[in-house]
């Protein structure tokens, strides 16, 4: 009778460790590419090493960019918009002379892509291929000399905008609040400059952050696929970071690609007001915080890490950024979406999303939701490749 128990208990185990073995697979052949990890500004203020063990101090560290299976990753070149005229463009430089130094020290694990060429001999040669993106058009100081520097130290795309506004293009969250200081919404002709320049050189012209009318002026001005680096859905998460269908419909036609953010705040309706009320039961503190001089995104990574378990109870289940993907998936095609994680950029990611390392469960979770293998390839990194391809002079 035990025995008949063991072997019924394994026969019924067989479906579960297939279906483990399954995901694993398809996720180790893959190449999988994350458009938007915020690790080199992080490092930077906390004094942190990518090649030490950062779990519990960082949502990447190299070990783990291993584990999780992850082939090429875009590293944001990123400063708020306390940094302007002289400082901005000096703390980009800073950045990316960091990342340098981490590829320098870390040779045979790891090395810069400038191209697809180099792309592939990276991942041919099971190194992590280290990209870069500009997260804020303020970083070029309005000069379009220090745009083709950023594109020549190996910066390639750039995010018109932050949350600020620049002088030549306006930000999605200035545009909804109306306190943007431009003559008017959208891209000037100097914006349109900018993005022409950019086609010229190879760079990814990035949209997400953007405002509307500069959404829509720099999709009519490109020649070339645009990406959206981080950002998901309005539909299901009606904030104003997220793309509107007519955003999204424009973008297939572009063929271009959105890359999902992670960040519950735009996966999860009802996340802003869990927040909110975790906040205002905290008031004191929060306070202290704004009195400072804090940004949001200061503030919620603050409270993150002061009261973990709270913060862990509010994070969405994975299934609802697998929502995003599907919404665009059935919207525009499978050859449309991405990944844009925004790691080490966000205190909250849905559940089971801890890290770097858990990348493999987005596979798990795409494959239950019935996408194909070849679908998933394109997903994990094909439909970024195809963009990085498509962008080159």
């Amino acid at each position: 009778m035990k025995r008949f128990h063991f072997v019924a208990a394994c026969l019924l185990a067989i479906p579960f460790f297939t279906n483990a073995q399954q995901y694993t697979k398809i996720h180790e052949k893959a190449i999988v590419v994350d458009t938007h990890n915020d690790f080199i500004s992080k490092s930077i203020d906390n004094s942190l090493s990518f090649d030490q063990d950062l779990r519990g101090k960082a949502h990447s560290d190299l070990v783990r960019m291993k584990l999780g299976g992850v082939d090429v990753q875009i590293f944001s070149i990123f400063c708020d918009d306390r940094f302007g005229k002289d400082t901005a463009f000096k703390f980009a430089n800073r950045e990316i002379d960091s990342l340098y130094a981490i590829a320098k020290r870390n040779p045979d694990k790891m090395m810069i892509v400038r191209n697809p060429r180099e792309l592939a001999l990276a991942v041919k040669k099971k190194k992590l291929a280290a990209m870069m993106g500009v997260e804020g058009g303020h970083m070029i100081e309005d000069d379009m000399g220090k745009l083709d520097s950023l594109f020549n130290r190996g910066v390639r795309y750039m995010t018109l905008t932050w949350n600020n506004s620049t002088s030549w293009a306006t930000s999605a969250k200035e545009e909804t609040q109306g306190n943007y200081h431009n003559p008017k919404k959208g891209l000037s002709d100097f914006g349109r400059q900018i993005v022409r320049r950019m086609n010229e050189l190879g760079m990814m012209v990035d949209l997400s952050h953007v405002g509307e009318q500069t959404f829509w002026d720099a999709i009519n001005t490109t020649t070339k696929p645009i990406l959206t680096s981080h950002s998901s859905v309005q539909r299901l998460c009606p904030v104003f970071r997220n793309l509107n269908d007519d955003q999204i419909r424009a973008i297939g036609k572009n063929n271009g690609v959105i890359q999902v953010n992670f960040y519950s705040g735009f996966i999860d309706s009802n996340y802003q007001k869990r927040i909110s009320a975790f906040l205002a039961s905290h008031k004191t503190e929060y306070d202290s915080l704004v009195a400072l001089k804090k940004e949001d995104y200061e503030i919620l990574g603050f409270f993150s890490k002061k009261y973990p378990q709270q913060s862990e109870s509010m994070r969405p289940p994975l299934s609802m950024l697998i929502d995003h993907i599907d919404y665009i998936a059935k919207m525009i095609g499978v050859d449309h979406v991405g990944l844009g994680s925004d790691f080490d950029g966000i205190e909250s990611a849905p559940q089971g999303l801890n890290g770097v390392e858990d990348f493999p469960l987005v596979t798990k979770a795409l494959l239950e939701r019935g996408y194909s293998v070849k679908d998933i390839d394109k997903i994990l990194g094909g439909n970024f490749i195809r963009v990085f391809k498509a962008n080159m002079p």
